[in-house]
């Protein structure tokens, strides 16, 4: 219903006011008394409470309803103040709609309810106001409202002109604040209130308060609205003096400075090599820049996106070196060993050179542990190769835009990195790294391993298209080289795209090279002390690598080169005696104690003690696995915090040994009557993987026969209930810590004699390898006596307690 009120009279003929009256729903107003509203009815209760009450006594109560917009109105729905009103004027407008002026009589309250249906009918009573006395703090209150009414004016607000006449006129205080918060309160439920205080110097109170209120409102949107006029006018301002600036220019001769913008622009575009699709788009958006103003906010968006178009290196490219020979000088000058990967670079350059410019970009990933030499392969292959090189480390991205870019409706948008990084070098085919390829997150924004699946696909990047340039470009000329710590996170499709090589760890021998031919002159260099003949003997570097550093890498082997030539480079400048050949005692003065105890193998031949190895991520080491057993009720023990899978090689290996008990001269007693425990050193390190299970095995059997192991015998395989040995990997690592632990023999699955080709020459030597294909090769060849053939084993009956200290 919409209302609007007009004053009527303040001396209304008395009206006797029926008891029961029909009562009409307001959805958005109050009806006051003293004033005439008009209404329009369209809801049905509505609509038969107003024609019942035009045909009884032209009565009606109206009553505001607590919630604005709610259509289907019950009882509890309705304030229980009201106003009595007559129905002064009804017209039918149509079948469903009829508008009507009511003229308030006076507060009524709601008693109860007569009738709901088929409209409401209510039992009132008149509200009656109480006298009051018009005393100096009524007179201050009359006086706020008549200042608050001044200031409604001042800013502004229209009020019709009876209003103002009225609120000129009226001398009561109840039918000024009536008239006062009809036309300027702005909040139904306010009117109400207002309504429902009996009490005139309180009504007076709350409509100072509700009228403070709206003036605050009104306040802050005549602040906006003078600021946003201002700026009009200012824009309007400077545009107008803009133009009458342009015009004058161009009568005297001189361009302004947007159409030397533009100008100049054109330039670099007609200087540009650029596909025509990319040219068309450049050409375009110059064209929109000529037509907006130099201050528009879109005139700087279209200004950097047609410079970051004219940027990118859409034909450019730098000249590729194909000399085999002086590409793997570069690649050997800067790298020791990495055979496999120089290989692929060179074969590369060699299909490069037969076939042309139309050789796609090999997508390369490099895995391995931290400071193998990943990222500063990259380098060597852009060198050897004559291009440029640009590193992206994508580690911890997890927004998908860092690879595509935003688009351009978002302000402050940018080409992605792919694009920005060409841009950079200038050139449409450098070498491009991205780093820890394995380490990509991803959340609401988007997941970048994805939007990497089309840079990294040789069938798709040749239309790789950037959400900020809109046009696609081809990055088949890019060389990709991806990096990556583990396999494992990375996304299956994406892997699928890239040519994987694993970087192993380096052994010691190849860190000794390392250390002689790279990093002691380049760190000689980098802390200034080249020129002073300081070497490092060969004993001092190996006790380097063994006690203060263990890593697959050489990083943390750089930095304790690095801080013995600071502590010399200290020893010069202080004009001490310093030191010019580096011992193993000056290595121990530097750097202190030794940081890493190696691991060592027993002293002598031990019952239920076996060497096993094991791969770790810096490399193998050894692992000495024990064994015992003691009087109690069948029941296994494992410590030394093992995984679940080395946990099931244990049990697998004791149902092996069960099996053949008779065989090996073990009574089977033992099995029921005692408690096994078998426990693996350094119990703070986490173990887990299947190769501990012929270790394990040989352990067990020793300690249920009493067979000591022999001692400087490592072995590895995992094995099946049949007692097969299946093979297993990281063998060049677990061979490396064999020879580091001065082991004479090691064990080893027949199925990994293959995996020999990749193990440098220099780790294999002084060992003596035994291949096996089941667990009864490993016992023969890891105990001193042959437990298959020791009859006497078989006689003893149940075994004393054996302890693997024993």
């Amino acid at each position: 219903m919409v209302a609007k009120e007009r004053l009527v009279d303040e001396k209304v003929e008395k009206i006797k006011i029926p008891e029961e009256l029909p009562l009409l729903s307001l959805k958005n107003s109050v009806v006051f008394p003293y004033l005439a509203t008009p209404l329009v009815v369209g809801r049905k209760k509505s609509l038969e409470a107003v024609e019942n009450a035009s045909k009884e006594h032209n009565i009606i109560v109206v009553v505001a309803q607590k919630e604005e917009n709610k259509e289907i109105v019950e009882k509890g729905d309705l304030y229980e103040i009201g106003t009595a009103c007559a129905i002064k004027q009804l017209v039918n407008v149509s079948k469903d709609e009829i508008k009507c002026v009511v003229e308030g009589i006076s507060r009524v309250r709601i008693k109860y309810f007569t009738q709901t249906d088929p409209y409401f009918r209510v039992s009132t009573e008149v509200v009656v106001e109480p006298p009051y006395t018009e005393d100096e703090e009524m007179k201050n209150t009359n006086t706020t409202i008549r200042l608050q009414i001044e200031k409604f004016i001042q800013l502004g607000i229209p009020l019709p002109t009876a209003f103002v006449v009225a609120a000129t006129n009226i001398s009561r205080p109840d039918v000024q604040a009536d008239l006062f918060a009809s036309y300027l309160l702005s909040s139904t439920a306010q009117k109400q209130k207002i309504l429902e205080e009996n009490n005139i110097p309180k009504r007076l109170k709350l409509l100072t308060k509700f009228l403070g209120e709206e003036l605050k409102k009104f306040e802050v949107q005549s602040q906006i609205r003078d600021k946003v006029q201002k700026e009009v006018g200012k824009t309007q301002r400077e545009y107008y003096l803009r133009q009458q600036l342009k015009t004058i220019k161009k009568e005297l001769g001189e361009s302004d400075e947007s159409e030397a913008i533009t100008n100049d622009l054109r330039k670099k575009l007609g200087k540009k090599k650029m596909p025509a699709e990319a040219r068309k788009k450049v050409e375009k958006e110059i064209k929109r820049l000529e037509s907006i103003p130099a201050m528009s906010p879109e005139h700087s968006y279209i200004r950097t996106y047609i410079d970051w178009m004219l940027d990118v290196p859409w034909k450019e490219k730098t000249k590729d070196l194909l000399d085999i020979k002086s590409a793997k000088e570069v690649l050997d000058n800067d790298h020791y060993d990495l055979e496999r990967v120089k290989v692929h670079i060179l074969d590369y350059l060699a299909v490069r050179k037969l076939k042309g410019k139309t050789t796609k970009g090999p997508i390369l990933c490099f895995v391995g542990p931290p400071g193998v030499g990943k990222t500063s392969l990259g380098q060597s292959i852009a060198r050897a190769t004559g291009r440029k090189f640009i590193r992206m480390s994508i580690g911890g991205i997890r927004d998908e835009a860092e690879i595509r870019g935003h688009r351009r409706t978002y302000v402050g948008a940018l080409p992605g990195r792919i694009i920005q990084g060409l841009s950079q070098v200038k050139t449409n085919n450098p070498v491009f790294m991205l780093d820890e390829i394995d380490k990509v997150g991803a959340d609401f924004r988007g997941d970048p391993s994805s939007a990497l699946l089309e840079v990294l696909d040789p069938e798709q990047n040749n239309s790789f298209r950037d959400h900020y340039l809109e046009i696609p470009f081809d990055l088949s000329n890019v060389m990709f080289i991806t990096t990556a710590n583990i396999l494992d996170t990375i996304h299956p499709a994406l892997k699928d795209r890239m040519e994987v090589i694993e970087i192993p760890g380096y052994s010691s021998e190849e860190k000794l090279h390392i250390a002689n031919k790279y990093l002691i002159p380049k760190q000689l260099k980098e802390q200034g002390i080249d020129k002073y003949d300081v070497k490092f003997s060969r004993d001092s570097i190996s006790l380097i690598i063994e006690e203060y550093t263990r890593e697959s890498g050489v990083r943390n082997l750089e930095r304790e080169i690095a801080n013995i030539c600071k502590k010399i480079a200290r020893e010069i400048v202080e004009n001490k005696k310093y030191t010019k050949i580096i011992t193993p005692k000056k290595v121990r003065k530097y750097l202190g104690v030794s940081k890493i105890q190696p691991s060592e193998i027993e002293d002598m031949n031990r019952v239920g003690v076996a060497t096993g190895l094991a791969y770790t991520p810096v490399g193998g080491d050894i692992l000495l696995i024990e064994s015992t057993y003691y009087k109690g009720s069948g029941k296994m023990q494992l410590t030394g915090k093992l995984g679940d899978v080395m946990q099931e090689s244990a049990r697998a290996a004791l149902s092996y040994i069960k099996s053949k008990s008779k065989e090996l001269g073990i009574d089977e007693e033992i099995f029921n009557n005692s408690d096994i425990h078998i426990h693996v050193p350094a119990g703070a390190i986490p173990k887990d993987g299947p190769s501990a299970g012929v270790t394990m095995t040989s352990s067990l059997v020793s300690a249920f026969t009493g067979i000591p192991v022999i001692r400087d015998i490592g072995m590895t395989g995992e094995i099946t209930l049949r007692g097969r040995v299946l093979p297993i990997g990281g063998l060049k690592e677990k061979l490396l810590a064999a020879r580091r632990a001065e082991l004479k023999k090691v064990i080893i699955p027949e199925k990994n004699r293959k995996d020999l080709e990749e193990v440098p020459r220099s780790i294999l030597k002084g060992i003596n390898l035994v291949f096996v294909n089941n667990i009864d090769e490993v016992v023969k060849n890891t105990l001193e006596k042959d437990p298959f053939n020791c009859i006497e084993a078989g006689a003893r009956g149940p075994l004393p307690l054996i302890t693997a200290g024993n």
